[in-house]
């Protein structure tokens, strides 16, 4: 099934959930590749200051990207958050996504992401003049949120509603309050209220590991997509194994170890080209941990992995694990249980 965000008509309604440090070019094109209908860069922070760096230029590439290209953006100011709209409209985004689920405290501390939903009048400041900025390029404007900010705090259907009348055309919903953080289990509940109460396409995140919890967050919540994120750390093809599933009602088998490898050569080789050597070799390393995580002597590797300092050394290191590895098994294991993806949960700002 399709979804349509202003003029885009996405591929289907299974999404990569934006993740600081993960979520980069490479990682979201290899994850559309595997079956991801959608997938949304890394936040990009509004501090105009911060444009010229290269952390956010990376951070701002599309180069080969599949469309439509969407950036979040976070910040605390209205004005910053329209210039930086059109700043990344003008670098290619063709839908704007506003952060407003991150519970990182480098963010929260100073008053964006999540912690945007205390302040009701400046979350919806903020939300309108992204929209009027946007609007001249036609170009549609999403929102990832909270439940709330606490427990006592479950503002999620008011704002919806507020956000829909200001011209969101697209809202993610985090099963969670911005002061459980990603500890505890996600709540569907607060999700199917916001999707009752809105027109507009509702997604929903937070917890889904495995492609019966993605059917059966879809049946509770009425949502109309689906985002993944910690679950695709490591394992990627998640996207097909749940679109199999939700079209077939079956398991569609893991992959093969030889594809995997070609896999993750490959998205290492993407992943150098974009970070250089020196930063590459580095970086790479959580990706590669995620992929051995659960694998005969993965741990092993993965601290094996922490002393290689050269990017020609890795992949070899890599290739010849998986040659190995194939030597004792055909395929992956069928999937890791979501207690198994507990200990990445800080990794990332934004994640899942």
């Amino acid at each position: 099934m399709t979804l349509q965000i202003g003029t885009h008509t996405l591929e289907n309604r299974l999404f990569v959930a934006p993740m600081a440090g993960v979520t980069d070019r490479p990682f979201r094109m290899l994850c559309r590749e595997l079956g991801a209908g959608y997938a949304v860069s890394e936040m990009v922070t509004s501090r105009k200051e911060l444009w010229g760096t290269l952390k956010t230029s990376r951070r701002a590439n599309h180069d080969g990207e599949p469309g439509p290209i969407a950036v979040q953006i976070a910040g605390t100011d209205a004005a910053m958050m329209a210039e930086a709209t059109v700043y990344n409209i003008e670098r290619g985004a063709q839908i704007i996504d506003i952060n407003m689920g991150c519970p990182a405290k480098k963010v929260c501390n100073k008053w964006a992401g999540s912690a945007l939903m205390r302040d009701e009048p400046l979350a919806l400041e903020i939300v309108q003049a992204v929209v009027d900025a946007a609007q001249p390029y036609n170009v549609p404007v999403t929102l990832k949120m909270r439940t709330g900010w606490s427990e006592d705090s479950r503002n999620a259907v008011k704002l919806a509603r507020d956000f829909e009348s200001a011209g969101v055309q697209m809202l993610t919903v985090h099963g969670r309050t911005r002061e459980q953080g990603y500890k505890g289990h996600a709540e569907y509940d607060t999700i199917a209220a916001v999707k009752a109460a809105v027109r507009v396409p509702v997604v929903a995140n937070g917890d889904i590991t495995s492609p019966e919890k993605a059917r059966d967050v879809l049946a509770a919540t009425g949502a109309d997509a689906v985002m993944v994120g910690r679950a695709a750390q490591g394992r990627p093809w998640i996207f097909r194994e749940i679109a199999h599933f939700l079209e077939t009602g079956t398991h569609r088998a893991p992959p093969l170890v030889a594809e995997v490898r070609r896999l993750l050569l490959d998205h290492l080789v993407e992943h150098y080209a974009l970070y250089g050597d020196f930063s590459g070799v580095r970086t790479a390393r959580k990706h590669i941990g995620w992929y051995v995580r659960t694998l005969p002597d993965g741990e092993a590797f993965r601290g094996r992995m922490n002393t290689i300092e050269d990017c020609a050394e890795q992949l070899r290191a890599v290739g010849d694990y998986f040659d190995g590895l194939a030597d004792r098994m055909d395929r992956m294991p069928e999937h890791q249980a979501a207690e198994e993806l507990s200990g990445e949960e800080e990794a990332a700002c934004a994640v899942d």
